[in-house]
């Protein structure tokens, strides 16, 4: 396939030239306005010619440098294709790696658009989805382990893959483990507890203590809305809910109701007001304690810190010391999710949503899953349908799996005063419940934890909140990303955690970060001992959960709310 001379050479290099072309238009295209108010409507684009034709030489060389080498073995540095049938397959190979050529180059024509920072970003994330999802691995025609798979089951793998995708197509999802391996309230959401209050909104969860004490301030836990409680309470060995347990806490959980058309008119004050209020007092209530300890995670630490807010215009300061784990209170920045962010969108939600209606859980998990494209759901499509296997079963997994629908008055309520227009972090720009939000009036010592690679709540994001809040502040970070980074117990002894001695908050995280170091395992048993020091002397267990009859055992935990399917 090696080819000699000039005039050949320059014959083999156009259809390399036609595709540059070709995808030069298709990135401009990307640029172009739609129609008047449509949701992802981009400003005009353009490119530096100078830098352009710096490009095309470069992609001509590597094309070239490709053609030469032709069928040769070749190592293509993609996990898609580390099979060994990709490298047994000449002409699969080449393929790919033709791919993998057109997709770098389509990502460094992104890279050069010329815009504001914006437009690049969802130009950057829209060829990402593109080159994700036009991979010849995606293909059985073009996908050469999933062509020998077949061959050596005589068919099995397809007859298999069909199963599959009709399960799939059933029950709505995209399989990304075995479903049936697990089961809440058996083994995941397994912590010994019991529902103690409910309403509309949640059900409040209380733990049984593991010891004959317990501290005399109770720990109320606050989990993200949009997904359900048990990612903190997955199964013994990595629940953070035992683990509390264990370091001696009286334990509480809001487990929210996974909304129905009966909520559909649910707004951000009802949430604040009618849940996270709620469940403070009542837990107040039943401890008898006038403080008691909180945490919110992701957008659970959003409600929680809106809460606290509203209650401090009050004149009420019930939390002894406060935890937000990758939580966002300053959207400045947001990340990847700002891609979706702008007027055209927000007033879109607005008109379908805010005035009633449910945001699916299955959108939204699709939304989050489209954020790592390869890795969350092309991954699957190929094993699940072009080879015809199970996914192994996965706790996180499954939970991720789980959805949770949205009430549209809250979900646009959300999306307007906090990701577009920042309120939240602007004392007095929001009234929520009748009263103006500071969130500088929360009196009380605050852990807040952000994870290193988190693309949800960016690390530079989970920061901010140190100069929002007046109280004393402490800031650590963890490795790995949103979830793995806050899901990792001690005995497992793995990744870092982050911590500055010196206490100093600067404004900057880089500038945190350079005088920080680094510690190897989880942060937790650092939180632990924060936490304890806020947790006041130790009493006796309480013999029973709840109190009274006021509130009583009604059912176990996990109770009811969290096995309500989307």
């Amino acid at each position: 396939m090696k080819q000699q001379g000039a005039a050949s050479a320059e014959a083999l290099f156009e259809p390399f030239a036609q595709g540059w072309k070709q995808a030069l238009a298709s990135i401009q295209a990307l640029g172009k306005p739609e129609g008047d108010g449509a949701p992802w409507q981009l400003p005009q684009i353009s490119f530096d010619p100078e830098r352009l034709q710096q490009m095309q030489q470069q992609y001509v060389s590597q094309a070239t440098e490709l053609w030469q080498k032709g069928f040769e073995s070749q190592s293509l540095g993609d996990r898609r294709f580390a099979a060994q049938a990709w490298g047994s397959n000449p002409m699969a190979a080449f393929g790919a790696a033709v791919y993998l050529l057109n997709a770098r180059t389509m990502m460094e024509l992104a890279e050069a658009a010329q815009g504001d920072e914006k437009t690049r970003a969802r130009l950057r994330f829209a060829v990402e989805q593109w080159m994700a999802a036009s991979s010849p691995s995606n293909f059985l025609a073009f996908n050469a382990d999933a062509q020998q798979k077949a061959i050596d089951t005589q068919g099995e793998s397809i007859a298999k893959g069909m199963q599959n995708l009709l399960n799939d197509i059933r029950q709505g999802h995209l399989s990304m483990t075995d479903e049936s391996a697990f089961e809440v309230g058996r083994n995941v959401a397994s912590t010994e507890g019991a529902v103690v209050f409910e309403n509309e909104y949640f059900q409040l969860l209380e733990y049984k203590p593991l010891g004959a004490k317990v501290y005399e301030r109770p720990f109320l836990l606050v989990p993200p809305c949009i997904n359900k409680f048990y990612i903190l309470d997955l199964q013994p060995d990595n629940s953070l809910i035992r683990y509390a347990v264990e370091q001696g806490h009286r334990v509480f959980v809001v487990s929210w109701r996974n909304p129905d058309e009966s909520m559909r008119d649910a707004t951000w004050d009802d949430y604040i007001e009618n849940a996270a209020i709620t469940a403070i007092h009542t837990v107040q209530d039943i401890s008898g304690s006038e403080q008691i300890n909180v945490l919110g995670f992701c957008v659970g630490g959003t409600i929680l810190a809106t809460a606290l807010s509203v209650l401090a215009a009050r004149g009420e300061h019930p939390a002894a010391s406060v935890t937000f784990l990758t939580t966002l209170l300053d959207f400045k920045d947001t990340g990847i999710l700002d891609v979706f962010i702008d007027e055209n969108m927000v007033q879109y939600r607005e008109m379908t949503l805010g005035q009633g209606g449910l945001l699916a859980g299955g959108d939204l998990a699709s939304t989050f899953s489209f954020l790592r494209p390869n890795d969350l759901v092309w991954n699957y499509v190929v094993g699940n349908y072009l080879k015809g296997e199970t996914p192994p079963p996965f706790d996180l997994l499954y939970w991720n799996c789980d959805a949770t629908n949205l009430p549209g008055p809250f979900y646009a309520w959300y999306l307007r005063n906090t990701y577009h227009e920042n309120k939240l972090s602007r004392p007095g720009a929001l009234t929520v419940c009748g009263e103006k939000v500071d969130l500088g009036s929360i009196d009380a010592p605050v852990y807040i934890y952000g994870s290193r690679e988190d693309h949800i709540v960016p690390i530079g994001g989970a920061y901010a909140t140190t100069q929002l809040l007046k109280g004393k502040k402490r800031f650590v970070m963890g490795a790995s990303g949103h979830i793995a980074g806050v899901i990792n117990p001690p005995a497992k002894k793995k990744r870092s955690h982050w911590i500055r001695e010196d206490g100093k908050l600067p404004a900057a995280h880089e500038d945190w970060l350079a005088g920080a170091q680094e510690h190897p395992g989880s942060w937790w048993t650092d939180w632990s001992k924060w936490l304890a020091s806020h947790a006041g002397k130790q009493v006796a267990a309480p013999k029973a959960y709840g109190r009274g009859t006021k509130y009583k055992a009604t059912q176990p935990a996990p109770g009811s709310y969290v096995k309500a399917k989307a």
